[in-house]
């Protein structure tokens, strides 16, 4: 099942997030479970302000224990994380 973590950082955590950010990257490339993701960004995507991450795990309750292990999660860069259950229609890889 996949799920989508929209993460939305605390004001002005830039440097908290650039000091996690390899942490993070290695974090989701390592639990196998990572889809796709990327970073959130102001509009004219100079500064990272959140995260889009899908991954897929067994339920909900699995996709809350992966992403409470999340760096960035553990570092404070996250002001909310939304989890939801999502059904990948267009674009998925066959």
């Amino acid at each position: 099942m996949l799920f989508c973590l929209v993460c939305t950082d605390k004001p002005d955590a830039l440097d908290l997030r650039l000091a996690n950010r390899d942490a993070h990257l290695k974090y989701w490339k390592e639990t196998g479970r990572l889809k796709i993701a990327g970073p959130f960004t102001n509009d004219d995507q100079s500064v990272m302000n959140g995260s889009l991450i899908v991954i897929e795990a067994a339920d909900k309750a699995e996709a809350e224990t992966l992403a409470a292990s999340d760096p960035y999660k553990t570092a404070g860069l996250f002001q909310s994380t939304e989890i939801r259950a999502w059904k990948w229609v267009l674009g998925a890889p066959e």
